[in-house]
């Protein structure tokens, strides 16, 4: 059976339209690197924009979460997943959300009603308890003494800390052979949550607030890889039909069994496949030092860490053979694998070679750096091993033994652990803002984004000069463009001063709605014109440019300000990247 395709059926089947997955990297939105939810590129309907689909959508979504990342290796964290969602936006709630899941769990995949636990939100002193949820599910059939009651820690959703918020109920299976238990306990292991519906009632301001939603909406969530093992019947997720092949592979390219390397399997399998859909996003992410290229980087050379461990020769195609199982696997979902395969082995290729490099000159740097050191190499020269030179401590360890030296370990753990916190904070930080929606500036930079890619047509003279990917913050604009050499001070003066041009002509903002043909016909500029629903919003801006856009964007030109760029570089092969500011006139 295949879980994603079973799933978006059931829902088309019940009036739900399939949307296409979001890319990995958000466009035009700085609070997250990578999309973590299949919610976040719904956003702006969530926040009552009609939505092209409709009111009923479903979809697979493509996931990274990084919080983790020093966990993956165990039975069920990975740093790419898929998420199975189906969403309501202003039309059924509550009743019918429960029931389509409850239908879906027990007559499609036919798990019995006696292996299923329910949560809902207890209430406090400002929403009332959701007796509604738990009625409903007494209603089909599961036992009042399977149903908990939960507080805000556990069964309530906010994004950030204002907007759109209101409690859960979330779904448990109970994965053992011991005999099910009569009455429900959250604190037992046994019990897997499987899906979760939130409910979104409510608005909470930044005084703490709580008024009713005009538009309330039903946002659920179902992890494909954890789904797909409790059906499967195995408690490790890289034992299920999803993992099977690459760990198999992995064995061949070995010659070892998972059983008696299965964290280091599971870290290599993870962060390939997440390497190996970053690399493919039609953002055009390479690796770096900094945002998502410093990810790319991060996971790659630890797979390569990894791999050493498992006496792979690094220097051979270990690495593009897992890749290419990848994405034969998923290429009949996710066309961008198949459109930037080659791109994908040649980032795995050019950082093996980084790398490779790197840890020669982490070794020189180990001898200099504990020369002086008498018997203990101290923490703070464990740490810089490990976050300059990719060593892990494991590394560290070996080469201070063979120098007849120990480690502090428990001062080089009490690093990390700092190195950790600091990281978690940074990542709760970008998504502080959550459903806050976008700001003034930032709605200003994405229409100075259309003028430029209108203006670099003219500058290039030509219409193949696209946009390939952009980046938004409240301070800078940053868009990638389709160009074969760098771009001369004559021509970048000549790009901003056509975007001022326009600026100054203050030029009328429209936004169109019309079929995905008639868009077309029109000449209006889309890229990857196959992820688009067949009703679409075109954004005209005077008679300089006409593209299919999500928005939003300003009325009216002149309000932008005065639009300068301060950087343009190369960011990949065929690809160059301007960096570009609004300033006050």
């Amino acid at each position: 059976m295949n879980l994603r395709e079973e799933y978006i059926n059931f829902f088309k089947k019940n009036g739900h339209k399939q949307i296409p997955s979001a890319p990995i990297v958000p466009k035009n939105d700085s609070t997250v690197l990578f999309n973590t939810a299949g919610m976040q590129p719904l956003v702006p309907y969530l926040l009552g924009k009609p939505h092209p689909y409709g009111k009923r959508l479903c979809d697979y979504q493509k996931c990274v979460r990084l919080t983790d990342l020093e966990e993956i290796g165990d039975k069920t964290h990975h740093t790419f997943f898929e998420m199975l969602g189906n969403w309501s936006l202003g039309d059924y709630f509550k009743n019918e959300s429960i029931k389509f899941s409850f239908d879906f769990l027990t007559k499609v995949l036919n798990i019995p009603v006696e292996r299923l636990a329910i949560t809902v939100f207890e209430g406090d002193d400002k929403i009332p308890r959701d007796e509604v949820s738990a009625s409903r599910w007494k209603e089909l059939g599961i036992s009042e003494k399977r149903i908990a009651y939960l507080g805000r820690d556990d069964n309530f959703w906010i994004a950030g800390e204002t907007g759109p918020c209101g409690g859960d109920t979330e779904i448990f299976y109970f994965r053992s052979e011991d005999e099910i238990p009569e009455v429900f306990d959250p604190e037992d292991d046994r019990w897997v949550e499987i899906w979760n519906n939130v409910f979104m009632e409510f608005y909470q301001d930044e005084d703490g607030n709580i008024t009713e939603l005009k538009q309330k909406n039903v946002d659920t969530g179902m992890g494909l890889e954890r789904v797909v093992a409790v059906l499967e019947g195995v408690d490790d997720n890289y034992k299920s039909s999803i993992w099977s092949d690459v760990i198999s592979l992995l064995e061949e390219i070995t010659g070892l069994t998972y059983e008696s390397n299965e964290k280091s399997m599971r870290v290599v399998a993870d962060h390939i496949r997440t390497a190996t859909f970053i690399a493919a996003d039609p953002a055009g992410i390479k690796p770096s030092n900094n945002g998502q290229g410093y990810i790319l980087r991060r996971l790659i050379r630890r797979a390569i860490r990894y791999a050493r461990r498992l006496n792979i020769d690094i220097n051979s195609d270990w690495d593009e053979r897992i890749a290419l199982l990848i994405i034969s696997k998923y290429e009949k979902y996710y066309d961008e694998l198949k459109e930037n395969k080659d791109i994908v082995l040649e980032v795995l290729r050019g950082e093996k070679k980084k790398f490779a490099r790197t840890l020669e000159k982490g070794l020189k740097e180990f001898d200099r750096l504990v020369k002086n050191e008498e018997k203990v190499v101290n923490k703070d020269i464990a740490f810089k091993l490990y976050d300059t030179y990719g060593f892990p401590i494991e590394q560290t360890i070996e080469e201070a033994r063979e120098r007849g030296m120990s480690v502090d370990e428990e001062g080089f753990k009490e690093k990390f652990r700092e190195h950790q916190e600091k990281s978690k904070s940074a990542s709760k930080g970008k998504f502080k803002g959550g459903l806050a929606g976008t700001s003034e500036m930032e709605v200003k930079y994405h229409t100075a984004t259309h003028l430029l890619n209108a203006a670099l047509k003219i500058v290039l003279h030509s219409k193949n000069a696209h946009q390939m990917g952009s980046n938004i913050t409240p301070e800078r604009m940053r868009f990638d463009f389709s160009c074969d050499h760098k771009l001369s001070k004559e021509e970048i003066q000549e790009a901003e001063d056509i975007v001022n041009g326009w600026i100054k002509d203050d030029l009328p903002v429209y936004r169109k709605e019309m079929t995905k043909d008639e868009a077309l016909a029109s000449g209006a500029e889309c890229r990857f014109i196959e992820r688009y629903p067949d009703n679409v919003t075109v954004y005209e801006i005077g008679d300089v440019s006409k593209e299919l856009c999500g928005g939003p964007h300003v009325k009216h030109t002149a309000v932008l300000g005065h639009f300068k760029i301060v950087k343009e570089e190369a960011c990949s092969a065929g690809v160059r990247r301007i960096k570009a500011i609004l300033e006050d006139n």
